[in-house]
């Protein structure tokens, strides 16, 4: 009894230690994201509609890391909650920056297997906004996760060797970040509520969570 009491005093200090920020879009992160092409006045949602994180995430190097995203001030505090089980259990992030970094390019993004979630955008393929566009999407680990079409197509090289989804070597942050169905990290996603890529039919948009 006196060490399940431990485990659970200490799985809740550790809970309690997760380091976040949620803060409304500020003259700063407006300028970033206008001049970084994330955000234009057609968007479908309005700056104050979004929230700025700062989220404390694991590396591939298994260091601690602060990392940034937006999202709809709906999901704000279930999004850090999300990301606080996920540094829980150990999933490794490789980076996490916003698009606008890359100039509002989704691609640009990928290539440099970059987590995050608010960009101004159509959906993939399609002349409808994106669920990224309202802030209720996120992408993670795109390179280890990626899009495949329904032909089989995949866009980015450096994703080919994930086609087969499967995990080949836990000890390998790389092999970790690759989400199938029944891990822990996908599993925390769906205990919120959010959708998973992974399981469309003909598509398969393994880094897309949305809500």
């Amino acid at each position: 009894m006196k060490l399940i009491l431990s485990i659970l005093l200490l799985s809740t200090s550790y809970l309690l230690a997760y380091e976040y920020n949620i803060s409304p879009i500020d003259p700063y992160i407006e300028k970033r994201m206008k001049k970084g092409n994330s955000w234009k006045k057609n968007c479908p949602v309005g700056l104050s509609d979004l929230r700025y994180l700062r989220l404390a995430y694991i590396d591939y190097n298994g260091r601690d890391r602060k990392g940034e995203m937006i999202v709809h001030k709906s999901v704000s505090q279930e999004v850090v909650s999300i990301f606080r089980e996920l540094y829980t259990v150990g999933y490794p992030i490789y980076k996490m920056e916003l698009v606008s970094n890359y100039k509002g390019s989704d691609w640009q993004s990928i290539e440099a297997d970059n987590s995050s979630a608010f960009n101004c955008r159509k959906a993939t393929g399609s002349g409808k906004w994106s669920k990224h566009a309202y802030g209720k999407a996120i992408d993670i680990n795109p390179i280890e996760n990626p899009y495949i079409s329904s032909s089989g197509r995949i866009a980015h090289k450096a994703s080919l060797k994930y086609r087969h989804r499967v995990h080949h070597n836990l000890e390998n942050p790389s092999d970790r970040a690759v989400l199938l169905k029944h891990d822990k990290a996908t599993q925390i996603f769906k205990r919120h509520g959010w959708r998973w890529g992974g399981d469309w039919s003909r598509t398969k948009d393994y880094q897309h969570f949305y809500k």
